[in-house]
């Protein structure tokens, strides 16, 4: 029963990352492709947490904390060039 929720969990975390990527390609103004990026981030986060608790390979866990900070500072470095430059 348990793997049946972590791969529904799966399945939903790719469908949002689906609708994320649509919003990304698709959005209006800069802004929303500088959101959808960050919540596409977050997301993948999450699947590669999920993922490294399918795999029962824990390391994975270190590379999702390194990515979001990565993910972090690129978000926080595009907002401050869009607001007012470098």
């Amino acid at each position: 029963m348990a793997d049946k929720i972590l791969y529904l969990s799966v399945l939903i975390t790719l469908l949002s990352v689906a609708i994320t990527l649509v919003r990304f390609i698709k959005g209006p103004s800069v802004l929303d492709r500088i959101v959808a990026f960050d919540t596409a981030s977050i997301i993948a986060i999450s699947l590669i947490v999920v993922l490294s608790h399918m795999l029962k390979r824990f390391i994975y866990v270190d590379v999702a904390l390194v990515y979001g900070l990565l993910s972090f500072i690129g978000v926080l470095v595009v907002a401050r060039y869009y607001e007012r430059g470098l």
